[in-house]
């Protein structure tokens, strides 16, 4: 690769990539034990890597022209760094989890859009554990991984993350749904057939303003409903141990701010398992309803979405051939997905984009997706 040696001074000799991914259903739900319905993109975290004979790991992303030198004897000092860190995470958690490591170069191409709610985060750590474990010649298991690299990403990067993004970027199939139970890790591979439909990934282009300090300040908030409801609900481990009929009975000792989270998480792990016997009965229209109404959740319980993606949502919705529409990721920005009629989807393209435009000042960029196989590694 031409890039590689500019940069490095020689070839590499390892190729790997992970991918971000959509979640059709389950938003915030995964760090509550619910389950969630993600699949694997085209849009990918690519690196190309060869060993250096040091004891650093130099990381270096072409969209950014930005190299971070990350010495493994002191990989602490890299929780500062603008771009490194999330790789810095990994190394971390692989060294401490006794995963032998190797001095390396690393090139970075990253099609995930950063901030856009397609999970660019979980796509740079799971290529980098896989990186360095093919490199160091080291077994792996990719559902194992996941978990490191989600551990990565609390621990090391401060961001209280549940399960899903890493694990969908590293265990999705080509043309495949996972239902994932995050409380378990148990799964089940769906195929994503939509019929006469097609998923539209949009992303609203707004920055991620809020997005970490109100993703850790939401997790506190359905910790301390959980707490309050476990004591008329004792055998609940989570929240989405809680039935909705359990959910109603014991509703009266929540704060209203609390009750609305907690309704949030409860109702949106029904509709998961609502979303998914739909899909398995090729029963779109009743998929579509359950988008669409967890993304009014996530709207007016949970507000989580703001200003942009309701807008790019609701424009959506109003769109001749759409018949479903819903932020995804961690919100205050980034991305969502609609379900639209084959055929009509440049001109929901165009529509939607105007009446985008015209509601936020902001250009909406549309991309073409499919769903793939999260992780590919080989020698090169």
């Amino acid at each position: 690769m031409h890039q590689f040696f500019e940069i490095f001074g020689k070839q590499p000799t390892l190729f790997a990539s992970a991918a971000g991914r959509i979640n059709l259903i389950g938003e915030h739900v995964d760090y509550c034990g619910g389950p969630v319905m993600p699949a694997s993109l085209n849009l990918c975290c690519a690196v190309y890597a060869a060993p250096n004979g040091t004891e650093f790991v130099n990381v270096y992303a072409d969209d950014l022209q930005e190299t971070a030198h990350l010495p493994l004897s002191d990989l602490d000092s890299c929780k500062s760094l603008h771009w490194g860190k999330y790789q810095a995470g990994v190394l971390s958690v692989l060294k401490e989890e006794g995963y032998p490591l190797m001095g390396c170069d690393l090139y970075y191409s990253c099609s995930v859009p950063f901030g856009s709610g397609l999970s660019s985060s979980a796509a740079i750590e799971v290529a980098t554990a896989v990186t360095m474990c093919a490199l160091a010649g080291k077994e792996y298991d990719l559902k194992e991984l996941a978990v490191l690299c989600q551990k990565a990403e609390n621990t090391f990067c401060g961001v209280n993350c549940g399960i899903m993004d890493q694990f969908a970027s590293a265990m999705g199939r080509k043309d495949k749904a996972i239902l994932l139970n995050c409380k378990t890790l148990e799964y089940e591979y769906i195929p994503l057939e939509l019929g006469e439909y097609e998923l539209i990934v949009a992303n609203c282009k707004k920055p991620h303003a809020l997005v970490t300090s109100k993703y850790n300040e939401r997790r506190a908030e359905v910790d301390e409903a959980l707490a309050l409801l476990q004591k008329e609900l004792p055998s609940a481990r989570c929240l989405a141990d809680i039935t909705p009929g359990e959910f109603e009975r014991a509703k009266h000792v929540l704060p209203p701010l609390l009750e609305q989270r907690a309704r949030h998480v409860v109702l949106e792990c029904a509709r998961v398992r609502e979303a998914a016997a739909a899909l398995r009965m090729g029963d779109i229209k009743s998929l579509a309803r359950l988008i669409n109404a967890s993304h009014d959740s996530l709207s007016k319980l949970y507000e989580v979405t703001g200003k942009e993606p309701d807008a790019l949502a609701y424009a959506a919705r109003e769109t001749d051939g759409c018949i479903a529409s819903r932020m995804i990721g961690a919100g205050f920005g980034g991305c969502t997905i609609s379900l639209v009629e084959r055929g009509k989807t440049e001109a929901f393209k165009k529509a939607v984009g105007e009446k985008y435009h015209a509601a936020t000042g902001y250009e909406a960029k549309f991309y073409d997706t499919s769903i793939e196989d999260g992780v590919t590694v080989y020698k090169l």
